[in-house]
Order: C-alpha cells, then structure tokens, then sequence
C-alpha cells in the first residue's frame, strides 16, 4: 500500500475522516422548538444580528463576551433588587476580573422562584424509599429550615456544610443557606470521616447537616460515628443537624450539639422567606478538589458567576424547560449535584436517587427512568461502559419514550460508546456529552440541541467559554491533539482558593503554564470541519514515550473493546532516562493473562492506534483506583511507580487496590 492510503486509511480508522457522518441529527421541529434557538433569535432581535447558527452564536460570544452574558442575564431572567452597572470591570485581568459588578442578588431566590403545585423533587432510594415534594411546599420548609439557621446566628458568608446522601433534605440546606448569604459546601456519606474532615475542616463550618445513615447494595450503614468524630474535630461548630433516613429519630447524644432535623425546623406560623441581597461576587459554594495530589483544595465560586453560567448550560445546551423531568447518576460530593439542583431555576422537576445505581440489577435507573418518565438522564462513561460490558439494552428492555436526552460525563467516553448509546438505548436522543470541572461548576465542552451528534465527539465550547487547543509552544491547532486552554475569563471561574492569601495557589494550578490562559489539564482534539471536541484524559496522565504525546483515553478505547479485558489503567513509568508505558488490565472473569492474551493486546493496539501505543509492560491487577466521582486514578500509581507518596488515599473510592501497586513496585524497578 502507498504511504498516501496508508495515511488515509489510518485517518479515518482514527475516526477524524473528513466525510464523518453524524450518528444524531436534530429533526425541523426539535430546532424550531429548542430553547437554543429562541436565543438565537432573542440575541439577533437585541443586537441587530442575523444569526442561523450554533457557530455563528458561539463565535459572537467569545467576539462579544460583555454583550452576551448582558443577553444570558436577560433571557434567564435573572431575579435581583438591583441590575449589574458593568458586566465585566476588565477582561484583560485574568485571573481577576470582576463579573456583574454593582449588582444585588440572591442565588437561592433564583432557584426558588416558582411557587405553585408542580413538583419541585421525585425522591427515589434504592431500598424503594420514595418522597415527593411540590415547589409550595419546598418554598416553606426552606423558609422554615433558614428561620431557624438566622436564629442560631448564621449571617452571610458563614460556612454551613453537608455531610449527606443524595436526599431531599440536602438540598433544603444548601437553599436555606445560600438564602441567608452563608456558603454551601459538602461532601456525601460514603467518604470516610477522615477524607471528610480534610475538606469541611479547612473552610470551618458553623453548622453542619448529616444523617442517621445511608442504604447500599440493600444494606443499610450507620454514619452517625463518622459525623460524630467529624464534629467533634471541627471546633467552630454550632449545630449539627441529624437527618433520620434508615431508622427513626435516632440516638444522637455522641455527637455535639447535635440536633433532629424536624426538631430543627422553626414551629408555628411559616416564617417570611428573607433572601439577602449580596454583590454578585458574594461567594456561594466552596467545592473541592479531587485531593488525589494532596489535601483538597478549596475553590470559592461567586454567587452571579455559578447562577448565570449554570441557568446557560441548563437552559440553552441542555435545554430544560418548566415540563422536564432531569435526573443524574450522582452523589453530593460530585459538582453535578449542584449542577442538577440549578434546574429548580427553570422549574423542572429534579429526580434524587440515592444508592449503587446497578441495584438491584443493571436495570434499575432504566425502570426508574420508565416509571417516572424521565426526560433527561445524566450518567457517567465508566456506567454506559459497564452496561455495554455485561450486554444491557435498555432500549430493549424497558419503555424509553419519554427520554429526550442523555447527558454524560465524568471521563472520557470512547466513540463506541456513542455508537452504543443509539444502538441499544435509544435512536432518536439528543446525547450530550459535556466536559467541564469541579473548579467552575459548569463546562468547557458542551452539546447543542440543534447541532449533529458526531461519534467520540462533544459538539463543542460552551457559549462564553473561549476553548483553544494549544500544542507545546502555546499555539493553537486544529485536528491535532493539544492541551485545553480557555484564553478569556468567564463568571463561573472561582473567587478565589480558600487560605490562599496571596493567590498563588490559584494562579500554579490553572496559569503557571500558559501567562493569562487558563490551561485546565485536559488533552483535546478540535474537529475543523464538525466543530467538535474529542477528549484523551487528563494531560497530568498524558504518556510521553519517545517524546511522543499519548493520551490514555487513546490506549483505553482500544483495549477495553476486547471482550477478555474488564477495564485498564496506563501509566508512564520513567526509566533509563526515558519514558516506558506499563499497561495494567483487570481481566473479565474466567479470563488469564496468558502469552496469547499479551500478544492479542500489543498486536491490537499496534494495528488500531501506533506502534507508540503499545506498553512495554503488561500486567495483572485487581482493580483501577477511582475518585469519588468515578474518574481513574493514573497519577496515584504513577507516584507509587516512580518512588513518590500517594499524600490523599481518602479521596479515592478504593484506596486498598494501592497496595496492589505497592506490593509490585520491586518487580518494576528490576
């Protein structure tokens, strides 16, 4: 074969061809209807423009940054006592410069501005534990629930901190608290007490908000211990309110000033709901850092900055309106949590599940997805790769018409997965796989309602969001792999890092790299021709053998399509001075790492990626280490591999398979 169709041909077996041909096209009605083009259409009325396009609207908002934020304020619909008297005072000040300046706001006031007999929340446990509640009757117990918060002294910018499953309660919390100016924070029961301390112990809550226990895999677990030795560590404490969700109103006098929820709502009359008018920049959350690297960092974001960024991405990308019903596969640890919880702005209805997802079978969010029909389902890659791995068809098995959209995100989901997703889920859905961070509380990479869906791809930047690809001289590049950078501010970017004084933590993690960009550690391709943007993991993972750049996601999507392999983790190890990749593979049961099987791999990857992409090393383990949010873990074995500390176990879902990694370590530096 010439070198010409050789190029070709492994062009497009990459998948970068240039005839692709979408897997989703939205049909007329769907484009007509979508809240992305009543935008369009708001933003031509407003400026004078003559905009058809998601790309023509993208690139005016990252031409025209300061008019189109003044444009997603006026069409959400923004609720504050007082206007901004400047979108932005100055965006050559990055990082620094100061969003909606001059106004007064309430983030809870945005979210509860409905009032009336829709409902607000669909509980669903996994024991079969069901609640519901209307908008009127979340609007009063929250009045209730920040009534008694103002009466034990909490004013704004105190912490008030969860330590709670995905419940209904939680939520009331975090909008009793933002109602009063104080700031959220939290993490989910299913983190031990120490990983929760290294969190809530930083930022000194006054009140804390926990729970009698939590269900999983149809078990029940006690997590009063884990909150008394949390509170009894955090000296600024003042209250920690109990929440009965195994058993009934519990025994709670270990743990200091401890109180029952229904005990802690204010008695009588329903008291007027009072939301603090605050700047824009007032912070409302502090979330954390994964802490893999460390103790986890603490990121304020503002109040006006999440609120409008968030009603964007929920309104426009996802496009959720008041008839929707939106659930994700997620846990309060996870900044999706507080993602989904933005809907009760546009008056969906939120659906919580809290519980192992597969219980009591791989089934069970398709059946809750059936019985409530659910209209967009948010889930992760590692939950569609361990459905495709044990041969689930949703599609097949259960009453899918009422879901319009499936969201995902969490890693990097291959362009398989895509395929499968239409194949055995559903043919006509929007699959909007989004690629953001915990540091903004929102994404970089998002989907359109109104454009194509291409396999591997996320459609493209989010509105605002002025996302390059940058190779290693700080250049941009098209259809070549690169870091993500994003080269202009935007609102949902933190405040600040909490005990960072001087911002020098700020600035090492996201603009050390790149003067005044944001390089957010991700390794990217963007498509010129679709628009598109394809992931390859995090680039603190990215594989250099040879000098040669590889992203992990490359060597997994190969990998783990052969049916002996369960899932995989790649790591570079450095070695005589240069770069080899160790491949290890959890093998599917009944399988052994045989000579035959090692070869199947390399010759695999060899023929589907590069000879590059094959590891010099293939071994056995039991498991991939995973955070909390089920992202994989390579640079806690790489630290092993390479001789330094893992500081953080706790942030991992499954420390113990370190030990694995530790127990080999003299065998790879033989």
């Amino acid at each position: 074969m010439d070198a010409g169709r050789k190029k070709l041909r492994n062009k497009f077996r990459r998948g970068d061809f240039f005839m692709k041909q979408p897997l989703w096209k939205p049909s007329e009605d769907k484009v007509k209807n979508a809240n992305m083009t009543r935008f369009i259409e708001f933003v031509n009325r407003k400026y004078g423009k003559k905009f058809k396009t998601y790309d023509n609207l993208y690139q005016w908002s990252v031409d025209s940054i300061t008019d189109f934020w003044a444009a997603v304020w006026d069409f959400c619909e923004i609720k504050a006592s007082k206007k901004y008297d400047q979108v932005v005072d100055d965006l050559k000040k990055f990082p620094g410069a100061k969003w909606f300046v001059g106004a007064k706001l309430n983030f809870a006031e945005n979210l509860l501005r409905y009032r009336d007999d829709r409902l607000a929340f669909v509980f669903k446990g996994e024991t079969q534990k069901t609640a519901k509640m209307t908008y009127a009757e979340l609007y009063s117990t929250v009045a209730r629930l920040a009534a008694s918060l103002r009466e034990i002294g909490i004013r704004p910018g105190d912490r008030v901190a969860g330590y709670m499953p995905n419940l209904m309660e939680t939520a009331m919390a975090m909008l009793a608290a933002t109602s009063i100016g104080a700031v959220w924070s939290s993490c989910a029961t299913d983190i031990g007490s120490q990983a929760a301390l290294d969190r809530l112990s930083q930022i000194e809550p006054k009140v804390l908000f926990s729970v009698d226990g939590y269900f999983y895999k149809a078990k029940s677990f006690s997590s009063l211990g884990n909150a008394a030795e949390v509170a009894k560590a955090i000296p600024s404490l003042k209250k920690v309110v109990i929440t009965s969700y195994v058993g009934d109103k519990p025994d709670i006098k270990n743990i200091p000033n401890a109180v029952h929820f229904e005990d802690f709502l204010a008695k009588g009359k329903e008291p007027v709901l009072e939301f603090e008018q605050l700047p824009a920049d007032h912070p409302v959350f502090i979330m954390f850092s994964s802490g893999t690297t460390g103790k986890p960092k603490c990121m304020v974001q503002s109040a006006g900055g999440i609120l409008l960024n968030q009603l964007k991405e929920l309104i426009l990308h996802t496009d959720v309106k008041r008839e929707d019903k939106i659930f994700y596969i997620t846990t309060c640890s996870w900044m999706m949590w507080n993602w989904l919880l933005s809907s009760l702005g546009v008056g969906a209805t939120v659906v919580l599940y809290d519980g192992n997802p597969m219980y009591p079978d791989t089934g069970a969010m398709w059946k809750m997805t059936q019985d409530e029909k659910i209209t967009i389902f948010g889930l992760s890659a590692s939950y569609i790769n361990y459905l495709r791995s044990q041969g689930v068809k949703p599609g097949k098995d259960f009453d899918l018409s009422s879901l319009r959209e499936i969201s995902q995100t969490g890693s990097v989901l291959s362009a398989e997965g895509f395929e499968w997703v239409y194949r055995e889920i559903k043919k006509d859905l929007h699959f909007n796989s989004i690629s953001g961070g915990t540091d903004i509380n929102g994404c970089f990479a998002i989907g359109s309602p109104i454009q194509p869906v291409y396999a591997g791809e996320l459609q493209g930047a989010g509105l605002g969001m002025k996302v390059k690809a940058y190779d290693e001289n700080g250049k941009p590049v098209w259809d070549k792999e690169g870091e993500l950078v994003c080269e202009a501010p935007a609102p949902p970017m933190p405040l600040y890092f909490w005990n960072d004084p001087n911002g020098e933590k700020y600035k090492s993690a996201y603009f050390d790299h790149y003067p005044n960009i944001w390089r957010h550690g991700d390794y990217i391709v963007m498509d010129k021709d679709t628009g598109g943007i394809t992931f390859f993991g995090r680039s603190d993972a990215v594989l250099k053998p040879s000098g040669v750049r590889i992203g992990t996601a490359e060597i997994y999507n190969v990998v783990e399509k052969l049916g002996e392999i369960a899932d995989s983790l790649a790591i570079g190890q450095n070695w005589e001075g240069e770069q080899r990749i160790i491949l290890f593979v959890k093998l599917a049961q009944g399988v052994s790492l045989t000579k035959e099987l090692k070869d199947k791999i390399t010759k695999t990857l060899r023929e589907k990626a590069s000879p590059r992409h094959v590891p010099a090393i293939i071994m056995e383990m039991p498991d991939a280490p995973y955070t909390m949010n089920m992202k994989k873990v390579e640079s806690a074995v790489t630290n092993i591999i390479d001789g330094r500390p893992v500081v953080n176990r706790d942030a991992l879902m499954n420390p113990e398979v370190l030990d694995y990694f530790e127990k080999i370590l003299p065998e790879l530096q033989k």
